[in-house]
This record gives C-alpha cells, sequence and structure tokens, in this order.
C-alpha cells in the first residue's frame, strides 16, 4: 500500500472525463476500499456553481452505490499536477466513512506525492458522536 503510483494514475487518467467548461480545472480521484475495490470520480461542473460535483464526493457516492462503507485511502489529482488536496466539504464526505488516519495521496507531479492524514486536515470532524454530545448536553441543560 506505500506505493501510491497506480491510485495516482487512475486519478489523473479520469481527470480526462472531467467536465468543467466554466473553471477549465479537470480533478480526478481513486478511492480504494478495504477489499481493494477502486473507484473513480471526476469533478462535474454546473453553470450556478453550487450543483457541481467534486471528484472525491462522486468517487465516494460510486463507492457507497455499490455497497462500500471501508476506505482505505483516496488518489486525488489535477490537470495542473499542483497537489490538489479534498477541500472542506469533501474532507467531511470523507470523514463520514473514514478514520481520521485515512491516507489522502494528492499529485504533486511526476512521481511527486504528498500524502496527509485525513484528521490532519480536517481537525475536530463532526460526527455521530459529536452531534449526540451535543444533543445530551442540550437536554442536560433544560434546552
Amino acid at each position: 500500500m506505500a506505493d501510491h503510483r497506480d491510485l495516482i494514475e487512475r486519478a489523473r487518467d479520469v481527470t480526462e472525463n472531467a467536465y468543467v467548461p466554466y473553471s477549465e480545472y479537470r480533478v480526478g480521484a481513486a478511492l480504494e476500499t478495504a477489499d481493494g475495490s477502486v473507484y473513480l470520480g471526476c469533478n462535474i461542473e454546473n453553470a450556478n456553481y453550487s450543483n457541481s460535483l467534486h471528484a472525491e464526493e462522486v468517487a465516494v457516492a460510486e463507492a457507497v452505490k455499490n455497497g462500500h462503507r471501508d476506505f482505505e485511502r483516496i488518489a486525488v489529482s489535477s490537470g495542473a499536477r499542483d497537489g490538489v488536496t479534498p477541500c472542506g466539504m469533501c474532507r467531511q464526505t470523507l470523514a463520514e466513512f473514514a478514520d481520521e488516519d485515512l491516507p489522502i495521496v494528492c499529485d504533486e507531479g511526476g512521481e511527486e506525492t504528498t500524502v496527509y492524514a485525513l484528521g490532519d486536515l480536517l481537525p475536530d470532524t463532526i460526527t455521530l458522536e459529536t452531534l449526540s454530545a451535543a444533543e445530551a448536553e442540550r437536554s442536560d441543560n433544560g434546552e
């Protein structure tokens, strides 16, 4: 698993399928599940921008649609090979299904990658546990 080349290559390849008529910034993601399956996603833009889909969330949706909930790692690449990381929304989506130690492999171009842990990119994630604790605290305070 330490060699991320294949996963990065798959993320690079799927950037070609991105629909980006507005930003022209192609992003691809390759998400590996616990059983070794890989699901791909690319960004899909919309004229109103807020309805645009991000590569990481497309890959997560594809994996979940196929019954997977345990993720091993995700690779992210852009057409610019600029070390792009998942945005905050995508980090939160990943945190719904993965622990804080999920490796996020970012494409720096050539053979270079930077690997982050999800928890380093998104500390203090909103989880079912944090929501439950907040609910319990409100109940204890009579709210």
